[in-house]
């Protein structure tokens, strides 16, 4: 049975191994980085992050497939359903405006381009697999600058005919540019539209993300030219320490079933049994009870996961063991996240609906998942899947959750709260982006309609075309009402 990846494995020291640069490394990753410093739009979410992870991507298939054989590739469909999942994320930025989603969702696509690049080849941890391209792209530094040291001094020029013919394509733009520009008005018009002004702010972060995107790219190449390490084929069977494992493991399913015990005379006796009991408000109850939950799922999948890595499998009394011990604590632990979730609803209803708040339900649910995961992984005891399902999971959680608009469920949310009654927070509605415009522009009325939407809209600096943003670009088209003062 091979030996799962898990996080608690050590990362290998680097090896600096002499690894040839195929030719078309060098022009690939140099013209993805040309185009992310053209289309990057560094501050704010546009779709200039999807371009410019398309041109990442194409340049890593294009320089791997130029130096293997005709035909060949190291990349398979799994490694192009994680490049297309970090696509689908970088593809939030051209359609949601909310700047806390789109930098959980490029972390997230970091996370995930690494793990296509990796694919199924590495004996590393899960956390270098995470990270992998990040980490190739310091460790390909000197391999990028001695492959071009060798392309600069091939005997052939190509790198002295390369050089002349940009400088000659970029003089005859300098030249022709401006006098068409200064011809016509509607074409010099475009060329405002398109080209940006050339400050040095400008220039500096063209050539930071310049470098940074090359080597991005130029460390999926080194990775995929590495040697694959060598891993060893049959792991040993755990034969030791039965009994410090059983006895932990049983206690913990014995005092996990008397609290879901305890939380069915709830469910049959009403909230109001332990409300009376307990002495405590409803929102006290919620408050005081889900961040205690929390904690004990997140320490309840690291005992799951340190016991499906060293608890003992030789026979079959050790592998029922496994099964009926890890389903049965992740079944209630099923039950556990339920009960923090209804805690949070509780909450929710009685302060209000806040980003943290509903940041923290998905991260229950997707710990719900994972025990689900485990649950399968348990069947036939082979969890080399499962760190890597969790971490597609988290990613499509994340996906979900931006293609739902997260800050428009949560003004809605806000606003029905405010019909029954209750009161409304309009100064943390105003500091949400522009997705929660159309929601604040059709329910809420003047004049504190106009306020929280001069708030949400008081950044008023124009998109270029690569920052072009699906949620801003709606919500311009707002009118406001008579200027008031506001609170």
């Amino acid at each position: 049975m091979a030996a799962p990846p898990v996080l608690l494995r050590p990362v290998p020291p680097p090896k600096f191994v002499v690894v040839p640069m195929a030719s078309a490394v060098l022009p690939a990753s140099g013209l993805a980085g040309a185009a992310g410093a053209l289309l990057l739009p560094v501050d704010r979410p546009g779709i200039g992050w999807l371009l410019s992870g398309l041109a990442v991507v194409a340049a890593v298939v294009v320089a791997d497939r130029r130096s293997r054989e005709e035909g060949s590739s190291a990349l398979t469909w799994r490694n192009g359903a994680w490049a297309g999942l970090a696509l689908a994320l970088l593809a939030v930025g051209f359609v949601r405006a909310s700047g806390w989603l789109f930098t959980l969702c490029v972390v997230a696509a970091v996370v995930a381009g690494s793990l296509s690049v990796v694919g199924e080849r590495t004996v590393h941890s899960v956390l270098y697999d995470m990270f992998a391209v990040p980490i190739e792209a310091f460790r390909a530094v000197p391999w990028v600058a001695r492959g071009a040291g060798q392309f600069a001094g091939r005997r052939d020029g190509v790198a002295r005919r390369i050089a002349l013919a940009v400088l000659a394509a970029a003089a005859l733009v300098g030249v022709f540019v401006p006098l068409l520009a200064s011809a016509d008005a509607a074409f010099a018009a475009v060329v405002n539209a398109v080209l940006p002004d050339l400050s040095v702010a400008t220039l500096v972060r063209w050539c930071v993300v310049f470098a940074v995107v090359t080597l991005v790219a130029a460390g999926a190449c080194y990775f995929l030219a590495a040697p694959e390490p060598r891993a060893s084929a049959v792991r040993p069977h755990r034969t030791k320490y039965g009994l410090e494992w059983t006895v932990p493991l049983g206690v913990l399913v014995l005092l996990f079933g008397a609290f879901v015990g305890v939380r069915l005379v709830v469910l049959f006796g009403g909230t109001e049994y332990v409300l009376r009991t307990g002495n405590l408000t409803s929102a006290e109850y919620a408050r005081g009870g889900f961040w205690q939950l929390c904690a004990v799922t997140v320490l309840t999948l690291a005992i799951v996961a340190a016991a499906l890595r060293w608890a003992p499998d030789a026979t079959k009394g050790d592998r029922l063991r496994q099964r009926v011990l890890l389903g049965t604590l992740s079944a209630l632990s099923l039950v556990l996240v339920g009960s923090a979730l209804s805690r949070m609803w509780t909450y929710q209803q009685a302060y209000g609906f806040t980003v943290l708040r509903l940041l923290v339900e998905v991260c229950e649910l997707w710990f719900g998942a994972v025990f689900v995961l485990v649950l399968a992984a348990l069947v036939r005891l082979r969890p080399a899947w499962l760190p890597r399902a969790a971490i597609g999971t988290a990613a499509a959680a994340l996906l979900v959750l931006a293609v739902l608009d997260p800050e428009r469920l949560i003004a809605e949310a806000n606003l029905d709260r405010a019909a029954a009654g209750k009161p409304l927070d309009d100064r943390y509605l105003a500091g949400f982006s522009a997705d929660v415009v159309p929601v604040v522009s059709a329910r809420l009325a003047e004049p504190l309609r106009s306020c929280v939407l001069r708030q949400v809209l008081r950044d008023d600096t124009p998109d270029g075309w690569p920052a072009w943003n699906l949620g801003r670009s709606a919500a311009r088209d707002v009118t406001f009402g008579p200027v008031t003062p506001c609170r």
